[in-house]
């Protein structure tokens, strides 16, 4: 009878994985795979980290949500400053001065007053005024396993020397920052500054160890101003400095919680900025159990700050303007669940426990259910997908991934003609197209070069071909037939794809890091492709660090990889064939080990350039070159999925920044209906199971009665 008469939504509740106290609740619900390893500002530098402390650090500027190609807007700072440069002499330069006549280049950036940080026990204090946890010792925090074991927080207004004292925490030692290295050649005075904390840390430090006062170091190129305002100098002219500093490692950094971080005892108990971050962001991590949940909620100090109120044309459409002008941001809470098996957390997000997929949640085996292709060759969601008010977002990732040529290798490297033609053969033969739409499902399109969709110097269609692969007919770019390959390759010295020496098929190899049933699919289909020009590919495959290393010394042959961007600026995908920035020799990004003195001489004149039509010019010679020399197969640029529920508004991808947790909103009434509809418990089989336990025991109750009216006899 029970089960007859259980409320629709109390039954629906047995489904649940969330505790029915959260029933309704404006929570967003997501999960993630692999656990974090920084949350400090001046290490974290990969995608999970920033998923979380994005939503907690505030850099002085972020990416506009809604406008594409993406620019920088404000964020804690008043505005995005134009640098002011300056020659040898300290003489100040026009704003349009040759690059060459910029000895230095000073950005002042004003923030605006009034915002404060997260509740915090670093800015506890007493009646007094006095710090309340600052000089703890041992005995005094051997209660204390989390942040929440301090009863008392405090808060304070952001200054402007927070996020000088977080740049110099660039140069710590003991925090082995990834940027670092590249910061130092452009801020005045930090690699010198680095040198000075090892000094002062091989002296001993002070009463709180490894702890140095940050305060107490002065940084040549970082000064603060006044209370709001801070200038920072850096070597020559660098436009991309100020897509760094949109980067969470030139977030502030209070002094307190880094004095309170590094009290003895603190670290054994991980207690440290890596594990608790402290910011003036919407969220605050108030739960970081990483085999478990992560959880945001809503900081109750955070400033004002509004939804945007213009985008682009179609957001007007989407829905993406309805709450132009509201003050963020809309979600009280957000819970990160750890779901590493692709299959539950897929099923979890059709069940709606999930508000939206991960772009890799769409494999192979749930692509058909959740999305189909149209009769023009383009993608949109199944019906079944429609039906449940499922909506598709997609977007082209700012990403390269490419097959390359070592050309320092005597058989695919090199500059002759022979050589190039080699190459242009290869790039036609492998058929980016076919391995678009057998492994990736159609996500992606094929690259023309170098520089993805969305970054200045990006040109699609005919007019941005690689004439040397593609033809256009028809105004449509279509790959160049097997044929033109085969002619290529015999005038490269291999008539039918043999070796001439030895009248065997040529025999390249190709390295790869990828194991696996899926990686050897991918392996398989790219023989495939060589085996077109007769050519015998052999693959070597080995870990990934093995990999590296191989590609350090110049050992591979052929290799596929990728990169994707750092900030949107082609210098960021165009120094990867910049010589000087080779791997062998130069440690650099160069796995090509690339080499043109024509290239370089082009790109040291376009690297720190505006976008301007002159450098647009610049870009364009630039891939002439690289084209028909051919370092790479091309490759391809992803393209992202992204099926979010109906209840999810304002998501729109953003391949810039991931601090966009605050645009989003919740309607958690439709939610929790569907989950209702779409999760109805099954009941009869635990009614069966009474019913065969009822049956069951009437033989018993029977023998138990009859044993009774003995007894009474």
């Amino acid at each position: 009878m029970f089960f007859l008469l259980a409320s629709s939504a109390a039954s629906a509740s047995w489904n649940d994985p969330y505790p029915s106290s959260d029933r309704g609740k404006n929570i967003l619900y997501a999960s993630f795979r692999e656990r974090p390893k920084h949350f400090d500002p001046a290490r974290a530098y990969s995608f999970n980290e920033y998923n979380i402390i994005a939503q907690i650090y505030e850099p002085p500027f972020q990416y506009h949500y809604l406008k594409r190609p993406y620019s920088l807007v404000p964020l804690t700072a008043t505005q995005v400053p134009q640098p002011h440069y300056y020659d040898g002499n300290g003489r100040q330069l026009p704003a349009n001065a040759p690059t060459a006549d910029v000895a230095y280049s000073v950005y002042e950036i004003h923030i605006r007053p009034g915002i404060k940080y997260q509740p915090h026990p670093c800015f506890a204090r007493d009646q007094d005024g006095h710090y309340l946890y600052q000089d703890l010792n041992r005995e005094q925090l051997r209660d204390r396993h989390t942040i929440a074991d301090f009863p008392h927080t405090g808060t304070r207004e952001l200054v402007a020397a927070d996020y000088v004292y977080q740049i110099k925490r660039l140069a710590h030692p003991k925090l082995h920052s990834p940027i670092l290295s590249l910061m130092s050649d452009y801020i005045v005075g930090l690699r010198d500054y680095a040198q000075v904390l090892r000094d002062a840390l091989g002296k001993g430090g002070n009463e709180h160890g490894d702890y140095l006062d940050l305060t107490r170091y002065p940084l040549a190129g970082v000064e603060e101003v006044d209370r709001y305002t801070y200038r920072i100098k850096i070597r020559g002219k660098y436009p991309q400095f100020r897509f760094w500093m949109a980067m969470t490692f030139f977030a502030p950094l209070p002094p307190e919680a880094d004095r309170f971080f590094s009290q003895p005892g603190m670290a054994e108990k991980n207690l440290t900025l890596q594990w608790y971050p402290i910011g003036t962001g919407p969220y605050m991590l108030t739960v970081n159990n990483p085999n478990l949940r992560m959880v945001l909620e809503r900081n109750p100090n955070f400033h004002d700050e509004r939804y945007p109120r213009g985008g682009e044309p179609s957001d007007e459409v989407a829905a993406l303007l309805r709450d132009a002008g509201a003050r963020l941001p809309f979600i009280d809470r957000v819970i990160y669940s750890l779901e590493k098996e692709n299959i539950p957390r897929w099923n979890k997000f059709l069940q709606g426990y999930y508000d939206k997929s991960d772009p890799s949640d769409i494999l192979a085996e749930s692509f058909d259910q959740a999305i189909q292709l149209t009769s023009g060759g383009d993608t949109e969601l199944t019906d079944s997908m429609r039906a449940r008010g499922i909506r598709l977002l997609t977007s082209v990732g700012t990403a390269t991934y490419y097959t390359g040529f070592n050309m320092l290798d005597p058989v695919v490297g090199g500059y002759s003609e022979k050589k190039r033609k080699l190459r242009q053969a290869i790039s036609i033969a492998v058929d980016e197209e076919e391995r678009i739409s057998i492994f990736l499902n159609g996500r992606g399109i094929p690259a023309q070069g170098p520089i993805p969709p969305g970054i200045f110097g990006y040109e699609g269609g005919c007019a941005g071909r690689n004439p040397y692969v593609y033809d256009c007919i028809d105004g449509k770019v279509k790959r160049k037939p097997i044929e033109e390959a085969r002619r290529l390759l015999a005038q490269a010295g291999y008539p039918d794809g043999r070796d001439p020496k030895t009248g065997s098929p040529l025999l390249l190899y190709f390295d790869s890091p990828q194991a696996g049933p899926e990686a050897k699919a991918v392996l398989d289909w790219t023989i495939k492709q060589y085996k077109k020009l007769n050519i015998q590919l052999v693959p070597r495959v080995t870990d990934y660090n093995r990999f590296q290393e191989k590609m350090h010394k110049g050992n591979a042959q052929i290799y596929r990889w990728g990169w994707g961007a750092d900030y949107p600026d082609p210098e960021n995908f165009l120094f990867l064939l910049y010589g000087p920035n080779k791997k062998v020799g130069a440690e650099g990004e160069n796995a090509s080990n690339y080499e043109s003195s024509g290239f370089d001489q082009l790109f040291e004149r376009m690297k720190n350039m505006d976008d301007t039509p002159e450098r647009l010019v610049l870009i364009q010679r630039m891939l002439e070159i690289a084209r028909a020399d051919a370092p790479w197969v091309w490759g391809l640029h992803p393209k992202e999925f992204t099926i979010e529920h109906g209840w999810l508004h304002n998501n729109k991808p953003h391949n810039m920044t991931h601090n966009t947790v605050k645009y989003l909103r919740l309607d958690t009434e439709l939610r929790a209906r569907k989950r209702q509809q779409w999760n109805p418990p099954l009941l009869w089989p635990l009614g069966v199971t009474f019913a065969l336990l009822a049956v069951g025991a009437v033989p018993a109750v029977v023998t138990y009665v009859r044993r009774e009216r003995q007894v009474r006899r």
